[in-house]
């Protein structure tokens, strides 16, 4: 647990401070819906999450798909009961779909304005609150399902809803009271300027690790807008924690959205020689190589903060310190050539 309080910067002009680090409460989601990572252990995972605010983290990042419902209600079940000045933000997001028949079916991309309206009202209900802190587009709206194994995320529809159209519905939230900001979550850069001309882009929310570096423009062009940046999968699904291997990819059960994915298979190898590459510089600090993982997100320009998973309480002690770790622009510059010779991932390998 962390001994001293996490550092924080300003999540954009929300007014919030947020710590370096939030919990991410995907992995806690449970079993049986189309991206699980396997069965979960709910009393665990409520401990996890409690572990994580008690360990200073002052943010929670959750969304109404993750368990079809179940990780908010576990979110609100962990938070309930705080006092006012030990509870944690929440975020949330809305715009993928399900069908409570079809569990497994994947959800549909859908940023209708009443279907807006009727996801935070669940949301809402399912965290116990009056408001959110921060009330984010999962994804673009096409209309369609969204895939992540096939590599894709669908076509757009004729059905689909313009970006102009759910955007406003979103500011008129914020406006209405509902809601204390509103973000993008795996949006372009191209999208967010034409969001920004509706209404400001209080916070955007792409994917970004050593791994998968692909969001550097969406990450610049929020620095250059004053848009906060908290970025999700900063470990790669548990890639960069220095706990994986490939015997563990091949173990993953089926029912684990991972045991199909192309990181945890054709790329698996160059992933697992970018997280071994991170072990002296880790070994340097005293830190973890999953510490070390987040220190280098932590350091991109732009970036405001990071979403780390949890499991356990334990999985939290072996990252939060990554919060407080400051690479050297020489451990940076040891990175960069470590993502260039292993050939991990996609995306500029230094600022």
């Amino acid at each position: 647990m962390s001994s001293t309080p996490l550092p924080t910067l300003p999540l954009g002009t929300t007014g919030m401070e947020i710590t370096r680090l939030g919990f991410g409460s995907w992995v806690v989601a449970g079993a049986g819906w189309r991206f699980a990572w396997g069965a979960t252990d709910d009393a665990e995972s409520v401990a996890a999450i409690r572990h994580a605010v008690a360990s200073g983290v002052n943010w929670i990042d959750t969304a109404a798909v993750y368990g079809l419902g179940h990780a908010e209600e576990l979110v609100g079940k962990a938070v309930a009961g705080l006092p006012a000045a030990d509870r944690p933000y929440l975020f949330t997001k809305a715009g993928l779909v399900w069908d409570p028949e079809h569990p497994q079916a994947a959800p549909r991309r859908i940023m209708k304005p009443a279907s807006v309206r009727r996801e935070l009202e669940d949301s809402l209900r399912r965290l116990g609150v009056e408001h959110i802190d921060l009330y984010q587009v999962h994804y673009p709206d096409t209309g369609e399902s969204l895939e992540y194994a096939g590599g894709g995320f669908g076509a757009v529809s004729p059905n689909a809803t313009p970006l102009e159209e759910y955007w406003q519905v979103m500011a008129d939230l914020k406006a209405e009271g509902k809601v204390r900001a509103i973000g993008l979550s795996n949006h372009s850069a191209e999208q967010l300027a034409a969001a920004e001309r509706i209404a400001h882009v209080d916070v955007v929310q792409p994917p970004f690790s050593a791994i998968n570096r692909s969001a550097a423009d969406e990450i610049a062009w929020a620095r250059a807008h004053g848009t906060g940046v908290i970025t999700y999968s900063p470990l790669q699904s548990g890639l960069l924690t220095g706990t994986f291997s490939a015997e563990r990819a091949a173990r993953l059960p089926a029912d684990d959205w991972r045991s199909d994915h192309h990181d945890f298979t054709t790329g698996l190898a160059a992933n697992l020689r970018l997280a071994d590459a991170l072990r002296p510089v880790a070994a340097r600090h005293g830190a973890t190589v999953a510490e070390t993982a987040l220190a280098w997100v932590l350091a991109w320009p732009g970036i405001t903060g990071a979403i780390a998973g949890a499991r356990t309480p334990g999985q939290i002690d072996g990252w939060i310190g990554g919060a407080s770790l400051r690479l050297t622009a020489a451990d940076l510059e040891e990175i960069a050539t470590a993502i260039t010779t292993t050939g991990a991932g996609t995306g500029p390998a230094r600022p």
